[in-house]
Formats: C-alpha cells, structure tokens, sequence
C-alpha cells in the first residue's frame, strides 16, 4: 500500500469506527428502551430483553456497517477536498483511480463481512428473536404476567389476574380479555391452570367462573356459568414475513415462493450493493477548496435516500409479482454500477471532447 492510499484510509477508518460505534450505541438503547417498556407492560419476560437487543443490534449491523462507510469515505474525501489535498495530489500527476484503490481496500472486507452477515448471521438472529419472543409472548407463558395490571398482548389480548404464580403457570381470581374478528370473548375465574403448553396445541381450563361471548355486529350475545371451562387455544403459527426473514439460503433457493427469492436476493445483493454506494460516494463528495467538508452532504443523502428506497420499492414489486425476479432485486446494483461507470470515465476525461 502506498502513501496515498494509507493516509486515505487511515482517515476514513477512523471515522467509520467512530460513526459505527456512535449508531450501535443508539440503536441498543433505543431497542433495549423499547423492549424494557414491553417488559414493564407485561407482555415481554424481563429475562429475554438483552437477548433480544443483542440479536436485534446484529441485525442492524447489516445497515449501519455500510452507511458508517458511505458517510465516512464523504466526510474523510471532503475534508481532502476542502484542504485541496486531493487537487494537489491530482496536479501531482496521479490518477483518480487512486483514490477509488483506497476505498476498496476498506469496502470490500467490510462488503464481505456484510454479506455474510445478511446471509447467515441476520437470519439467526431473526431466528433467535422469534424463538424468544414466541415462548415469551405465549399465552399459556405467565412468566411475563405482572398481578393486578392489564397484561396487553400485541394480538389484542389481555389478562388480569389477582396473583401470578410464575413456577406453575398458575392464574388466581383472572380476567381474560379476547378480541376476535366479529366476536369479543370476556372470561372470568377463580383460577386458570394450563393444561398444555406447548405452541403447537395449548390448552388452558378454567376454574369457576363466566364466560361471555359479546357479538360486536348484532346483538347475539350469551353468558354461561361453569365449574371447569377447558379451552383449546389456536396454535402459534409464524407469519410469512417471519418466516421469510428467519429462514436459510438453502431453505429460500428451494422455494418457488415470490417472497422467497425477493429475501434471497435481498441478502445476496447486500455486500455488492455496499461496494458501489461507497464507490459512488468518492465523485459526490467532491468540493471546492475551502469550502467546508461538509457541503457534500445534502447530495449524499439525496443519492442515499434513492438507493435506500429504490431497492425497497423493487423488493416490494418483486415479492407481489409486479417485477420479474430477472433483475428483481438486482436492478438497483446494476443502476448504481452503470452510474459509477460513467462517473469514473468522466474522472477519467474519456467523455470529454476533444480539444481543437
């Protein structure tokens, strides 16, 4: 590696370390104040809460690696821009290329850690998060219970109970709360007792009580008393967008499903999509001298924002049938290359007429 190329990428990577942190930083706060609001509402364990921030700060790796670089490598080549470094090194007679050799030298381990990452570390943790979230949002788990609160689920359930006894998944003097697609379901008991707990066939009985059954479009409702009440509740069954996410390369390149080879694509484009946004930044982030490292930042994130949701739109046409799977995805990425082709031969002075 030569001088140039080290003094440029000692700039950038120390900024993307710090950009890296600072995000990472944000979102396990950010998530672990959400998760912690969960928990104090009792719909989420306490104990899963770092799990989860854990997992989901994974996650969130796959996006804040790549815009940690992005904005780097326009920050770093601005300020060299500003102190009109870049124009001296130019007037020196070296080649533009340079400057795109040293962010590679940066981009493409990063790119590779990132499409690893999107291929096999995202959905483990998405994995993971649902595991945790299933066995502790279930509705036969009373870990997550707290005694005399409204417990309220995201599935428009809630349960209120005079006493929880966490060891044996045991309600005392409970009110359920179930809210169907034309019918509420309101039962009341002395006690609740599971009788099976596992996702695929719970079953709870309930002990003395009433159960109501209050038509919300007419007025059939009905009442009824009982001694013991046993109730088979539906079987947790994963939502599509679920299983999407948590499901291997092998497992979505099997599928014929849409949705299937939209997140395949999706996390095969990763590392590339992050190589040429980089690349890109390195013509966007040019100044005038003095000007303020800075300045290029409104373009940046013009150029951010359409790369972000350009290929959000095409994931969501691909996935409805809208858009074929040949480019699907990987029109964005070829969109972008296309860009930095004629960018490059612009740098380059190949599309410059020639002097008379």
């Amino acid at each position: 590696m030569s001088l140039i190329e080290r003094y440029i990428t000692v700039e950038i990577r120390r900024l993307v370390m710090m950009i890296a942190g600072f995000l990472i930083f944000m979102f396990a706060s950010y998530s672990a104040q959400r998760y912690l609001t969960d928990a104090a509402n009792g719909t989420l364990a306490l104990r899963v809460v770092a799990e989860v921030v854990f997992y989901k700060s994974l996650i969130a790796l796959e996006m804040i690696l790549p815009v940690a670089l992005y904005v780097s490598v326009a920050v770093a080549l601005s300020q060299l821009y500003s102190d009109a470094e870049i124009t001296a090194m130019l007037a020196a007679g070296a080649s533009p290329l340079r400057l795109y050799k040293a962010v590679l030298i940066l981009a493409v381990p990063l790119a590779i850690a990132v499409t690893l990452l999107s291929l096999y570390g995202r959905p483990w943790a998405y994995a993971n998060i649902y595991q945790l979230q299933q066995e502790s949002q279930s509705v036969l788990d009373v870990s997550h219970l707290q005694a005399d609160k409204f417990n309220v689920s995201g599935n428009g359930r809630m349960i209120l109970a005079n006493h929880v006894d966490k060891t044996a998944n045991h309600l005392t003097d409970a009110l359920i709360y179930v809210r169907g697609g034309h019918h509420t379901n309101l039962y009341r008991a002395q006690s609740v007792e599971v009788l099976d707990a596992s996702p695929a066939s719970p079953a709870v009985r309930l002990k003395t009580g009433t159960a109501y059954v209050l038509d919300r479009q007419s007025t059939d409702d009905n009442g009824q008393n009982y001694d013991n009440f046993d109730i088979a509740l539906k079987p947790f069954v994963p939502s599509a967008e679920s299983r999407h996410k948590s499901a291997s390369p092998a497992e979505l390149a099997r599928s014929a499903d849409p949705g299937d080879a939209t997140e395949l694509q999706w996390r095969e484009s990763r590392g590339l999509t992050t190589v040429l946004m980089v690349l890109l930044a390195i013509p966007f982030s040019r100044i005038k001298p003095r000007q303020g490292r800075y300045a290029a930042l409104l373009p940046l994130t013009v150029l951010f924002t359409v790369i972000f949701y350009g290929g959000n739109i095409c994931r969501t046409l691909v996935a409805n049938g809208s858009l074929p799977t040949i480019p699907g995805v990987w029109l964005v990425p070829i969109a972008m290359a296309v860009g930095i082709v004629l960018l490059l031969a612009r740098d380059l002075s190949l599309l410059r007429k020639p002097s008379r």
